[in-house]
């Protein structure tokens, strides 16, 4: 009797279990029905779109930047090609916004997919498109937007082999913006665009950073305090390129309270060759710790660059801290001291470079004896200490000029000649600079 109470509970489970597996079935395949439906669906409507998007509708949605940009220099976007090299977190904020502006020819090279991570970073990428190739995921979301752009997605890695093929084949591009974050990569694609003459712009360094207005366009060899674009700079010096690569960077000073490239766990390193840990060879293995907005401001200011250069929109980027001519200034003012203050060898332990850093980051572009921020030099501080970062003062030249007359050639003390106030803010400026240079 009990046995056959067994078999018959035996057979009502596997029933059940049939039956449950059979509506779990038919409830799946009923939902993938519905999604394929919804995207073809949707694909219809993008094509339809596509048929009936005629040029009013392309200047009604673009009015705005035909009103800034005017008829002509919208018509010079508009016939633009473009190749946009990685799609990560810059290099979708240039194709969105390239998108968004006008442009009706890019084309997007990466090898990468949409990880769970990069959705902080990435323009358009939602969760449905993680573990997709990132070119497919922007040109899936662009279409969505704008159903008039050609956008070609490469999913490919750029490199030297395949370049020329991935570059050239599509025609020759007006502009190539580089997006990549490898430095061999990235060194070896800006060597190619440069010795086949085509216009270039490249994103440096947004890991790590975090203060907007610190970020500046300029030329390759302007960057500070930015290891990435050290990095390359070298090793295009080698490739024989000094200049002519113009970049966004950020000037951001490193701070020990600041976010730092995380290093790889030790255990890693106990499994053997790190190199072999990363996705690609010679890729990076380790974090980049990255506020997502950082990536977005640098990709949307590339676009920007880019629209405002085309169009032939009057744009002439500040050189924010790289202002060579009046640094150099500010250092042929303290040379020109050691003169007059009869010092025998002119010669001083400070280089235009470190002009900058002094003027900018320890003194607020300021003197700290009258808070002036014009006609600006740089004076030796203490007559008892020799000349250095911990021992010059950026001041006002009728400061300088008093401050010679008094302590540096009339041997008065500096409590004699300056407030409380005025030498404890110089100090305070002082030791902020010897405690901060050991991070640069």
């Amino acid at each position: 009797m009990a046995e056959k109470t067994t078999w018959k509970v035996i057979a009502t489970t596997a029933l059940l279990t049939v039956a449950t597996t059979k509506c779990i079935e038919c409830a799946w395949n009923n939902y993938k029905q519905k999604q394929h439906n919804t995207t073809k669906n949707a694909d219809n409507r993008i094509k339809a779109i596509n048929r009936e998007y005629e040029d009013h509708l392309f200047r009604e949605q673009l009015a705005r930047n035909y009103a800034f940009l005017g008829e002509e220099g919208m018509k010079k976007l508009k016939n633009q090609y473009i190749v946009v090299v990685g799609a990560g977190g810059v290099g979708s904020w240039v194709v969105t916004m390239l998108v968004r502006s006008g442009c009706t020819k890019i084309r997007v090279i990466d090898f990468d997919q949409v990880s769970l991570s990069s959705l902080n970073r990435h323009s358009c990428a939602t969760l449905v498109d993680v573990g997709t190739p990132k070119v497919e995921c922007l040109k899936k979301h662009m279409k969505t937007i704008a159903p008039w752009c050609e956008v070609d997605a490469i999913n490919e890695l750029w490199n030297k082999d395949n370049g020329e093929k991935l570059l050239f084949d599509g025609g020759k591009p007006d502009y190539v913006i580089d997006c990549i974050d490898n430095i061999d990569t990235k060194v070896d694609l800006l060597e190619f665009v440069y010795k086949n003459k085509l216009n270039v712009i490249s994103s440096m360094g947004a890991s790590t950073k975090s203060d907007p207005t610190r970020i500046n366009i300029g030329d390759l060899t302007t960057t500070e305090e930015d290891p990435l674009a050290r990095s390359v700079r070298r090793r295009l010096k080698q490739r024989g390129i000094t200049e002519g690569i113009p970049v966004v960077f950020s000037a951001e000073k490193p701070d020990p309270r600041k976010a730092k490239l995380l290093p790889l766990p030790d255990e890693e390193f106990e499994k053997g060759k790190v190199g072999e840990l990363s996705a690609l060879k010679d890729f990076r293995v380790r974090i980049l710790p990255v506020l997502g907005t950082m990536p977005g401001i640098f990709g949307l200011t590339i676009a920007t660059w880019v629209i405002t250069k085309v169009a032939g929109y009057p744009m002439d980027p500040i050189e924010g801290k790289n202002r060579i001519k009046i640094y150099d200034g500010i250092f042929m003012s303290l040379a020109g001291q050691m003169s007059r203050i009869g010092m025998p060898d002119q010669r001083i332990p400070i280089s235009v470079g470190d002009v900058g850093y002094m003027l900018e980051e320890v003194f607020r572009g300021k003197s700290p004896l009258s808070g002036y921020s014009t006609k600006l030099v740089l004076s030796k501080w203490d007559p008892n200490q020799p000349v250095s970062l911990q021992n010059v003062v950026i001041m006002t030249k009728e400061e300088q000029k008093n401050h010679e007359k008094r302590v540096l050639n009339g041997g008065e003390k500096l409590e004699n000649v300056y407030t409380k106030e005025q030498i404890d803010l110089v100090n305070k400026r002082l030791d902020e600079e010897k405690y901060y240079s050991q991070f640069r």
